[in-house]
């Protein structure tokens, strides 16, 4: 019988990625997220080789995601592994003169919607015996920057929550995984800068950075290895980024 992996922000980026790369080995796939027609688009596209559930789900909702749980029919119902996907950044403004409504659905998502995917679904990876957790956080967990503020303090969240949810699972078999990615070319930037292409696009200008797939990969292989080993977190960088030197304010 296959392995089922649920994805969340499973429309695009990282998330679609995973899909493709568990998809591609043959792994059941329950893929979650807001846009209905990317999500049935996917379905299309990967159900020749693997068995697809959809669920156009809004994380933020905690109810949809507890129903949305209860529902899966079999197979999708035996579930080995979870990527936490769904996230966002929103804006760059700092702290003075953020967007509190931006503020609000960072929190909204990247936290509570977090918390609520994982709460639902460890029940059903503790029954299986074994399993994956892999939370999506961010180099930003670790590393500030101007206007991070909320964004850093959510992926910091996203690493504080897999560390303790390693100690509540130990002994269940279940394994969690923190994942870091610093620079990658996705919807990501075009999301935080509200649709504004060209913006987003300079982010990445010059670079060779990580690709959604290059993710992927990293995340098949937590899933995959042998079952007494855990990757508590990997932090991934492009070969062209390091840490920044630290930013300091010069009069004149």
């Amino acid at each position: 019988m296959a392995n089922t992996v649920v994805i969340t922000g499973a429309t695009a980026g990282f998330g679609a990625a995973c899909a493709r790369r568990f998809g591609a080995a043959g792994w059941n796939l329950v893929l979650a997220g807001r846009r209905a027609e990317r999500l049935e688009t996917l379905k299309a596209e990967l159900s020749p080789t693997c068995a697809v559930h959809t669920v156009a789900l809004d994380v933020r909702d905690r109810a949809a995601v507890l129903a949305a749980v209860d529902a899966l029919p079999a197979p999708f119902s035996t579930v080995h592994s979870l990527i936490n996907n769904a996230g966002l950044a929103l804006g760059l403004a700092p702290a003075q003169a953020c967007d509190l409504d931006e503020w609000d659905r960072m929190i909204d998502t990247n936290v509570k919607g977090f918390a609520y995917v994982a709460r639902a679904l460890l029940p059903k990876l503790i029954a299986v015996g074994e399993g994956t957790v892999v939370n999506l956080a961010s180099v930003a967990a670790k590393w500030p920057y101007p206007g991070g503020n909320v964004y850093g303090a959510t992926k910091a969240f996203v690493r504080q929550f897999s560390y303790n949810l390693r100690c509540d699972l130990v002994g269940t078999g279940v394994r969690v995984t923190s994942i870091e990615p610093g620079m990658a070319e996705s919807e990501f930037s075009l999301v935080r800068f509200q649709g504004d292409a060209d913006r987003a696009a300079k982010v990445y200008a010059g670079t060779d950075s990580l690709t959604p797939e290059d993710i992927a990969e990293s995340i098949f292989w937590v899933c995959t290895l042998p079952k007494h080993v855990n990757v508590n977190c990997l932090e991934i960088m492009p070969t062209c980024q390091t840490w920044q030197p630290f930013h300091v304010h010069r009069e004149g």
